[in-house]
């Protein structure tokens, strides 16, 4: 009798410790439409190298300009 209350207590304890444990959840997606007031599309944004290269043209343009005039 002992036994038979041992294993049906470490049976219950076993069953009852293996169930899952069920979380919901839900997924909401929103499809969302902006109009733009006016229909042209935006300038492309430069990025921090197209920037520091436009730096660069500039200065190296006008030190050839200033190359060239004393060449003159």
């Amino acid at each position: 009798m002992k036994k038979l209350l041992i294993f049906m207590t470490l049976s219950i304890l076993f069953l009852g410790s293996c169930r899952e444990k069920k979380t919901e959840t839900k997924e909401i997606i929103r499809e969302v439409h902006v109009e733009s007031p006016d229909k042209t599309p935006p300038p492309p944004s430069e990025g921090a190298l197209e920037r520091a290269a436009k730096k660069v043209d500039d200065k190296v343009n006008e030190e050839i300009d200033e190359a060239i005039d004393e060449i003159d």
